[in-house]
């Protein structure tokens, strides 16, 4: 009778954590200036049948336009693009309840924080504005400390009134390994590779390599394949992706596609950029005139194959993510005030609407975390 009491448990516990895993925190940043939005918002979100649910906000933060979380899912760092104090902001992070306690925030030193990164060591943030990287260190409490680098780029490329008078960084991630940063800046058409030295106090980044893009092109948001061996690049001007070899520091180009039908004489104003977990089938977003996702298989040597582009149903969609069990896509549109689901056919990557929305202000960087 308790072997069977016990195989009964067990099974019990089992059934649980499976139940558990099928719901996230869904993290939603947000601009605040609109005067229909609050803050940072946090759905519960079921990734088996996309229900969700709203659960709480932050209201602590100006313009918290782009969200990191750690990777004990203990804190969340946002950017916060206020006109005359900008800043990157840490909040303690309970996924259970799930709430945000807000801890401090540190200035940029740079005007216009656009997006955040984290590891257990450091906080960056690429500053549009000011066309740079502040790097804050992370205190054992959370806390972030003052600045440790001010890292400045200082060019800029063919097209002032596309926004490339002066430099303009957009976004930085980390390379697979670690080892590197990675800084797109739209301004100069380059990217740049900095090693990265974690235990450092003050040079924390130094520079190892420097891609130019095509002149005019404005490099927004780069993607890497799970298996570390390629990146993709998303311009903002043209809407080209650009694939990339990578490896141990250094990108070498393989091909540039269109994301656009041949016929389109509208605005493009290319967005975001990911790959399904699965590493099957690229996304990209178009803003502007186009308001579309285009989308790509990945062959096996690291070139896109195009599938289709489909309408967003929304306008401005700056931001989207793919479900962790990769069912799920969900479109934040700027304009419209609205997250749109899609599910993703796993084998084909093309997407059908599933007449799902989550209605909010601005919602402008979509991120999802373990409920834990």
């Amino acid at each position: 009778m308790n072997k069977i009491f016990s195989l009964l448990l067990v099974s019990f516990f089992t059934l649980q954590g499976f139940a558990q895993k099928k719901e996230y925190n869904l993290i939603i940043g947000t601009y605040t200036n609109t005067g229909k939005s609050e803050g940072i918002y946090i759905y519960n979100f079921d990734v088996d049948n996309a229900d969700f649910k709203f659960k709480s906000v932050a209201k602590d933060i100006t313009n918290p336009s782009y969200l990191a979380v750690s990777k004990n899912n203990k804190r969340v760092y946002a950017v916060a693009e206020a006109p005359n104090n900008s800043a990157v902001a840490s909040f303690a992070f309970d996924g259970l309840k799930p709430e945000l306690s807000f801890l401090n925030k540190q200035a940029t030193g740079s005007p216009g924080p656009c997006f955040v990164l984290a590891d257990e060591k450091n906080v960056f943030s690429a500053n549009y504005g000011g066309g740079s990287i502040s790097v804050f260190g992370i205190e054992t409490n959370g806390f972030l400390t003052p600045i440790k680098q001010l890292v400045q780029h200082t060019g800029k490329s063919i097209d002032p009134k596309k926004r490339q008078e002066s430099a303009h960084a957009h976004q930085i991630q980390f390379s697979p390994d670690k080892k590197y940063v990675i800084c797109t800046d739209l301004g100069e058409d380059q990217v740049y590779l900095y090693n990265y030295n974690p235990e450092a106090r003050q040079e924390v980044l130094s520079v190892k390599q420097i891609v130019k893009t095509t002149p005019g092109s404005g490099p927004r948001h780069l993607t890497f394949s799970p298996n570390g061996k390629f990146a993709y690049l998303a311009h903002e001007f043209n809407g080209i992706v650009t694939a990339f070899a990578y490896q141990d520091g250094s990108l070498t180009k393989l091909q540039e596609i269109g994301t656009t039908d041949k016929d389109f004489t509208g605005r493009i104003d290319g967005a975001d950029i990911h790959i399904s977990p699965d590493g099957k089938f690229l996304y990209e977003t178009n803003r502007g005139d186009a308001n579309t996702i285009s989308a790509f298989a990945i062959k096996a040597d690291g070139k896109l194959s195009f599938i289709s582009n489909a309408s967003t149903l929304g306008k401005g969609p700056r931001n989207f993510t793919i479900t962790p069990n990769g069912k799920y896509l969900l479109i934040g549109h700027q304009y419209t005030n609205d997250i749109v689901i899609f599910e993703r056919n796993k084998k084909t990557g093309t997407l059908k609407d599933t007449g799902k929305r989550i209605e909010l202000g601005a919602p402008v960087c979509l991120v999802f975390a373990p409920i834990k």
